[in-house]
């Protein structure tokens, strides 16, 4: 039976354990179990990032057993959440939105909405100009 290319073998690995197995890489199932998508998409990632791959097939498989230990091991000192491998990691980290003040609107008496000027009128801005509650309670104080 022949040998299979390094290509070839790489389109028969399905699973995570597959991929290990096959470049030889030990590895603890507990921590393949909970990450398997993580560590072969971190595999991935770092292959895209390591420039042009070797055109020898020896050199190219040492690369991605080089790259998929060091994918695994990020598993093994950290967790999906600390690392942040897919986007839906990111969604709701806090995001910084500019909204000039010239962009906020408040609804008139007709219903229409008013762009607000800045220095116009006084109190909160609500158009009652000066018989406001913050109006009240700025001559209040």
């Amino acid at each position: 039976m022949d040998e299979l290319t390094l290509d070839e073998a790489l389109e028969d690995l399905s699973s995570a354990e597959d991929f290990l197995d096959y470049f030889g890489i030990a590895y603890d199932p507990a921590v393949v179990h909970v990450n398997r998508l993580h560590i072969l998409q971190r595999f991935h990632d770092y292959i895209a990032k390591s420039g042009p791959l070797p055109e020898e097939e020896q050199a190219r498989r040492a690369l991605y057993t080089s790259l998929l230990a060091q994918a695994y091991q990020d598993f093994v000192k950290s967790d999906a959440l600390t690392e942040k491998v897919f986007k839906v990691f990111h969604m709701h980290e806090p995001q910084t939105t500019f909204v000039p003040l010239t962009a906020i609107a408040i609804a008139g008496k007709s219903g229409e909405l008013p762009m607000l000027q800045a220095g116009s009128g006084g109190g909160c801005g609500c158009g009652n100009s000066g018989s406001c509650h913050s109006s009240e309670a700025a001559a209040a104080s």
